[in-house]
């Protein structure tokens, strides 16, 4: 497969996208979404095996841009399945006789059900993490096992890659811990099962992670299941959430001896009869990393700023229905829109800067719908799976097609970046925090202002960009803690750069107390 062009930094990226012409991303119209067959890569997928139906977990389209229309999907019997999306998929009278065409390749990865899955390696290797408590590696084109990560004592739950080191992962366990794992490490040992299978120990652990002070009749700490694990985009930072609270938890990969955050809702109390909703089914993130998105068993989608932290959810979103915590939902890499899945047999579909709005419904399965994910570089396909055994993937209808941003509104876009999204990534000192999204005044969602051009005469210009010294690799978690691992842009030596606190806390110090909330 071809391997993906990469670049350290934002300037790097915008370079690439210059030079080799990728595509900029269409606009399109919230309520122009559909899964009935067209050409454009919808329809209906039916997860089966040897003529049997099994209920699809998880799925996930392939981060690589060249090849981020390949779907996996991960079921209850083990299986793993990559289907091609750009494909003319069946309907869903016809999903059962023509799946066959649209799907590449399938093998079975373990003998439990996969709860989740994370392509790495630019699409050439695939993570499945099940219920037999291990996490398995694999080559796609070959199939062929490459490794087990083996540690947790309890179903592996989610996954979550390193977003610039391929080599490190985060995963999460029904046992209540989070481990991280590095493949670069010299911790491979023969399989007491097969010879020809490496085992992985994980390079940190951590035991407990959610857990409350409230203990057991035998005076052990019952283990709380962590839901979702995420590497935030500082290169630092890991958020984790469990079933037991809605209380997202901020860990420094440097120290993890207890978390260095923890944001919840800040809402009323509940009843004694809604206690029993707390709890997060996932976690997700723009690719920016200026938000985070929760989902939780109050049938709420509690959407947090990263620069601000402290001030508790930014948005609240509602409309689904969260009765389990196989129910998922995924901001797209824009940071946009949202989509979550249901109880109630549908999809729903926010715009995040109008969360007071009506979510967009979609219709179309017949259970519950469980796992979603966005395409990363076809700007309007989504993949939800539901417990009627199918797979719908969405697209914009063709009427909304030519719907394509004009060549002055992408020159805009590529010169004038989204400043206070960039700012996680690119700056080491941080002034007063302002919001990572400016309210859009269009309803068409076909243009976007730049960010450092003033909206009006009385608003101020962002701060400018600063732009790096140097850009070596940083050396990460192999270091002590006495020398803590380099920034990935390695800044000057007189500033010091911890983790992500550090930006919402200096942003916290510069508000004046008068400062409206």
């Amino acid at each position: 497969m071809a391997r993906r062009l990469r670049s350290s930094s934002f300037f790097g990226d915008l370079s690439t996208r210059e030079i080799h012409g990728l595509k900029v991303s269409k606009a399109f119209n919230i309520c122009d979404f559909s899964s009935d067959p067209g050409g454009r890569g919808n329809g209906v997928l039916s997860v089966e095996h040897r003529g049997s139906f099994t209920l699809p977990l998880s799925l996930s389209f392939c981060k690589s841009t060249e090849i981020s229309h390949l779907l996996a999907v991960s079921d209850e019997d083990g299986f793993v399945s990559i289907y091609d999306t750009r494909r003319h998929l069946p309907s869903f009278t016809s999903c059962r006789e023509k799946t066959d065409q649209a799907r590449i390749t399938e093998w079975v990865a373990h003998n439990n059900a996969i709860f989740d899955l994370c392509w790495i390696k630019d699409g050439t290797e695939i993570l499945t993490a099940s219920g037999d408590q291990t996490v398995n590696v694999w080559n796609i084109e070959t199939k062929k096992h490459l490794g087990t990560l083996v540690g947790h004592n309890g179903s592996v739950k989610s996954l979550c890659h390193h977003p610039s080191n391929p080599d490190l992962l985060v995963s999460g366990s029904r046992d209540g811990s989070f481990a991280i794992w590095d493949f670069r490490c010299d911790s491979n040992l023969k399989s007491s099962i097969s010879l020809n299978t490496n085992q992985h120990r994980p390079t940190a652990f951590v035991g407990h992670a959610h857990n409350t002070p409230k203990r057991s009749q035998r005076g052990k700490i019952a283990p709380v299941s962590i839901t979702s694990v995420l590497f935030l985009m500082d290169d630092i930072s890991i958020a984790s959430a469990s079933a037991a609270d809605s209380v997202v938890k901020l860990w420094d990969t440097r120290k993890l001896k207890s978390p260095f955050f923890e944001v919840k809702p800040q809402g009323e109390p509940q009843s004694e009869k809604e206690t029993r909703k707390h709890g997060i089914s996932s976690l997700s993130q723009d690719k920016s990393g200026a938000y985070i998105v929760a989902s939780c068993m109050d049938n709420r989608l509690y959407l947090y700023n990263t620069l601000q932290l402290n001030k508790g959810p930014a948005k609240v979103f509602s409309g689904s229905k969260i009765e389990s915590f196989f129910v998922k939902s995924a901001i797209n890499p824009e940071g946009t829109h949202i989509v979550g899945g249901s109880s109630d047999g549908n999809a729903y579909i926010w715009r995040v800067d109008k969360p007071d709005q009506a979510a967009r419904t979609l219709r179309g399965h017949e259970g519950e719908v469980t796992a979603v994910d966005w395409c990363g570089s076809e700007v309007g396909k989504i993949a939800t799976c539901s417990d009627d055994f199918t797979v719908r993937v969405w697209n914009v209808t063709k009427r909304n097609e030519a719907s394509m941003l004009s060549p002055t509104t992408v020159r805009k876009r590529i010169t004038a970046p989204n400043l206070q999204a960039r700012r996680l990534s690119f700056t080491s000192i941080v002034g007063p925090a302002i919001g990572a999204m400016e309210e859009d005044n269009d309803a068409s969602c076909t243009t976007r202002k730049p960010k450092d051009e003033p909206c009006s005469p009385g608003e101020s210009k962002s701060p400018e960009l600063r732009t790096p010294e140097s850009a070596r690799k940083r050396s990460f978690l192999c270091q002590s803690e006495e020398g803590s691992p380099l920034s990935v842009l390695s800044p000057p030596p007189s500033l010091k750069r911890k983790t992500i606190r550090d930006y919402f806390a200096s942003a916290s110090k510069n508000e004046t107390p008068s400062s409206p909330r």
